[in-house]
């Protein structure tokens, strides 16, 4: 025995420096230089069966390599450089898993700026200068006329169109340039709107501060203000022509694409808002997991359930609402019946006057029920009268809903118990702003106002939607943080504490992370409402 250690002493450093090669020099190819050195008598296929790779023998690389030990060697290693779907998962993590606050704020930024675009809008049709401007140049027409020459070119064409000949054949050029100037800067503000939106976006899905999912929301939007721009001047053409309204009448744009340019408008702002406040939300609940898995629980709960059902049906009668508003404006429906609550005689005018067969295009009268309610000017007041009405009575029944109901009042969160109170304050505003405007004969001042304050009633609808809705992908975000909180026992908040009830002297007992965690593995995500 004694005779074995001498042996295994002389045979160390052979073993070390003929078999055991480290994992890094068997991955990296060396210089020859820098190759280890073996011994003269080194067995090359023992050394081979424990480090297949032919940089360790870079004399014989090229016979090594055709060997079919070699090209194993090669693909095992080629994989372990270049796992498989490593490509997709790189990709995929081209998304960040939520949108930077910074991108919220300039979606708000947007919504303002179109906000500001449609009062701006509806002043211009007020001062009738919408169809100044007869011809739609997206590039060039950024410019105003620079010249005399170039401002009596302008004139002429306008001094071809039926406003012209039938409602101002007396203008001058000083007088027709107000109302160019008008019209020319709602155009320059759509194209900044589209250049401020566009721009932006790009950017930051390039600089990789929007999710996946984000990212295709800011690209329908682009979508909707190019679609806004045509629409646009689909509208101003439809004012244009002596064949697009009736003969005689006064020269208006049509009242159907008067409220298809509205509603996109609408509908654009309200993306625009909806989403910036969405990613706000996102993040403000994922800074606290624990605390935001109570919130939309509660949320959640079936006593909030008609509540947030309410909010989403308001969002819709306020919108349909608004775009009555718009056949109003259209048909200058307005400048009839300018009392309320009665019109005429009663409160609702004479048959036959609100089911006149004179709108009727067809010799079976087939069209004459919903052409009366679309270009009815009367017809068309009292609808808008009374949806108005049905949107006041429905918002004060759904604030004393929340007030009155024990369980409801119990249950709403403060800041949707706050929402609710703001859009009743603004529905008594615009309904205030509604008579005002038809008892003084449309006033400009009046009338625009009273177009912004359904744009900001139906503000205070989203952002109380926004409060009171379940992001499915905000909870599911909120469960996986909490769930790794635990899992590595850093959660980096304090442990909720609960007070046991019955038991005197233990004022509260510590709830971990844990517990909460099965809570919402069992129930699950709250179903949007």
């Amino acid at each position: 025995m004694a005779s074995i250690f001498p042996g295994l002493r002389r045979a160390a450093p052979r073993l070390t420096q003929d078999f055991f090669l480290c994992h890094p020099c068997v991955k990296q190819p060396r210089p020859l230089s820098d190759s280890p050195k073996l011994p003269i008598k080194t067995n090359i296929s023992r050394t081979i069966r424990f480090n297949s790779s032919a940089a360790a023998f870079p004399e014989d690389a090229g016979q090594y390599s055709k060997t079919p030990l070699g090209s194993l060697s090669r693909t095992i290693l080629k994989k372990e450089q270049h796992p498989p779907g490593a490509t997709k998962r790189r990709a995929a993590k081209f998304f960040p898993e939520t949108t930077s606050k910074s991108v919220a704020y300039w979606l708000l930024g947007s919504a303002a700026s179109v906000f500001g675009i449609v009062v701006f809008g509806g002043l211009t049709r007020l001062t009738e200068s919408g169809l100044s401007i007869t011809e739609w140049k997206p590039v060039t027409g950024s410019l105003p006329p620079l010249s005399l020459a170039d401002w009596e070119s302008e004139f002429e064409k306008y001094c071809a169109s039926p406003e012209f000949k039938l409602l101002n054949p007396h203008m001058t050029l000083e007088e027709f340039k107000k109302i160019y100037y008008m019209e020319w800067g709602h155009r320059l503000w759509g194209r900044f709107v589209g250049m401020s939106f566009v721009l932006p976006a790009a950017y930051f899905v390039a600089r990789r501060r929007v999710s996946a999912n984000m990212s295709l929301r800011l690209l329908g939007i682009s979508g909707l203000i190019g679609v806004q721009g045509v629409l646009g001047w689909w509208m101003v053409k439809s004012g244009l022509k002596d064949d697009l309204f009736a003969p005689g009448s006064h020269p208006r744009v049509s009242q159907y694409r008067l409220t298809a340019h509205l509603s996109a408008a609408f509908i654009c702002y309200t993306t625009m808002l909806w989403n910036g406040l969405a990613i706000l939300r996102t993040n403000n609940l994922l800074q606290h997991p624990a605390r935001s898995h109570s919130h939309l629980l509660n949320l959640s709960s079936g006593s909030l359930s008609f509540f947030r059902k309410s909010v989403a049906g308001l969002a819709i009668l306020v919108f349909t609402t608004v775009m009555s508003g718009g056949l109003v404006a259209g048909l200058d429906a307005g400048m009839i019946y300018n009392e309320f609550p009665r019109m005429g005689l009663g409160l609702t005018p004479p048959k036959s006057e609100l089911w006149s067969s004179f709108y009727s295009r067809k010799e079976d009268q087939s069209d004459l029920w919903w052409r009366n309610m679309l270009e009815n000017p009367s017809l068309v007041q009292l609808d808008h009268r009374i949806m108005a009405t049905a949107t006041f009575t429905a918002i004060l029944a759904l604030w004393a809903y929340t007030r009155f109901n024990p369980r409801v009042r119990a249950a709403l969160p403060k800041e949707c118990r706050k929402g609710m109170l703001g859009v009743v304050h603004l529905v008594m505003m615009q309904v205030a702003l509604g008579i005002g405007t038809l008892i003084y004969l449309v006033p400009t001042h009046l009338a625009a106002t009273h177009q912004a304050g359904s744009l900001a009633l139906l503000t205070g609808v989203v952002v109380l939607g926004s409060r009171t809705w379940i992001p499915s992908r905000a909870w599911r975000l909120v469960q996986k943080r909490v769930k790794m909180a635990t899992d590595s026992g850093l959660s980096g908040a304090k442990p909720s504490m609960h007070r046991v009830p019955g038991i005197k002297g233990k004022a509260a007992e510590p709830i971990g992370l844990r517990s909460e965690l099965d809570a919402m593995q069992k129930m699950g995500p709250p179903k949007r409402a």
